[in-house]
Parts: structure tokens; C-alpha cells; sequence
């Protein structure tokens, strides 16, 4: 089988060999890579949360304005 891709849609299709040696001009064979690559799933994004640290005297300071 081969992968072809349309030059004018930018469709991508996987055909028999038989199939892509007739295709018209129109087509061009790529890797099957790329023909996968239309499949997977992008990757997650990571969020990355910003942990303050307080110091001793932030703690302390807090501890005694809510008294």
C-alpha cells in the first residue's frame, strides 16, 4: 500500500499499489508517517501550578492578624 496526498486539497490517502501507480498528477506519495501523524491525538499540555513557599515569619505574621 501507499500514501498519497492530494496537491490541491491536501487530502492524504492510503491506497493499493495498484491504485496509486494510476493516480493522476494531482497526487504525490509521502511517507506513511505522515499519513499516521493525521491520526494521533495531541499531546496534553502540562499546566504547571506556581507553589509559594512562606517563609516562618509570614506564617507567624498571618497567625496573628486573624487573632
Amino acid at each position: 500500500m501507499k500514501c498519497l496526498k492530494s496537491t490541491k486539497t491536501g487530502n492524504i490517502i492510503r491506497v493499493y499499489d495498484e491504485q496509486a501507480d494510476r493516480a493522476t498528477s494531482e497526487w504525490k506519495f509521502i511517507p506513511k508517517s505522515e499519513w499516521k501523524a493525521q491520526f494521533r491525538k495531541a499531546a496534553p499540555e502540562i499546566k504547571e501550578e506556581v507553589i509559594v513557599e512562606e517563609t516562618i515569619s509570614e506564617k507567624q505574621l498571618k497567625k496573628k492578624k486573624s487573632k
